[in-house]
């Protein structure tokens, strides 16, 4: 046991990667979070993110954890090509019927808005195909993952990416949630 007072002990922190035009996002999924150096996780976009640093990192990591993982590879070419000319024409109103459709079927909470975010991350997130091998890679390195879907999610294809993250993943599906894993 420490002899420091409590106040000054180093708390664990989990390595956080945020959605796609998101900031400081990590408080919406604080109930699932496990605090621990050794945990990463992501959201959406940042969820692919968190894999790649986790695929790609010689340091030790015991759990990642994916909350509403983008998951576009069923998605058809049109869908994505559509999406990718809507975003330059207003990243603004793009953004914001992002977030209106990510916290459906519930009101939208506050977010904080990347003023980063960028075509490019978009066409990341809308092409980036999830990889057996690599999954595989993680899980005999010990990596313990763990998915979380809103089964309301209305942004990603959460049957297909059910299908795909149950060999290789703890998956829970949370009824009435949405892609931000809120309930109403």
């Amino acid at each position: 046991m420490s002899t420091f007072p409590k106040r000054w002990q180093k708390r664990p922190s989990v390595k956080f990667f945020n959605g796609f035009s998101l900031t400081n996002g990590d408080h919406f999924f604080q109930e699932y979070l496990h605090q621990s150096d050794y945990t990463v996780a992501g959201f959406s976009y940042g969820a692919i993110k968190a894999m790649q640093y986790v695929h790609n990192t010689p340091h030790r990591i015991d759990t990642l954890q994916l909350f509403s993982p983008a998951f576009f590879q069923t998605h058809s070419e049109a869908f994505k090509r559509l999406q990718l000319k809507s975003y330059p024409k207003n990243p603004a109103r793009y953004t914001q019927t992002f977030l209106t459709n990510g916290f459906l079927p519930c009101e939208q909470k506050p977010v904080e808005i990347d003023p980063h975010a960028s075509l490019e991350q978009l066409e990341e997130l809308l092409f980036f195909v999830w990889e057996s091998t690599v999954m595989e890679s993680l899980v005999r390195r010990g990596v313990k993952i763990e998915v979380f879907l809103g089964v309301e999610d209305r942004i990603i294809d959460v049957h297909g990416a059910r299908e795909f993250f149950l060999p290789y993943a703890t998956v829970t599906s949370i009824r009435g949630a949405n892609h931000f894993l809120q309930g109403c």
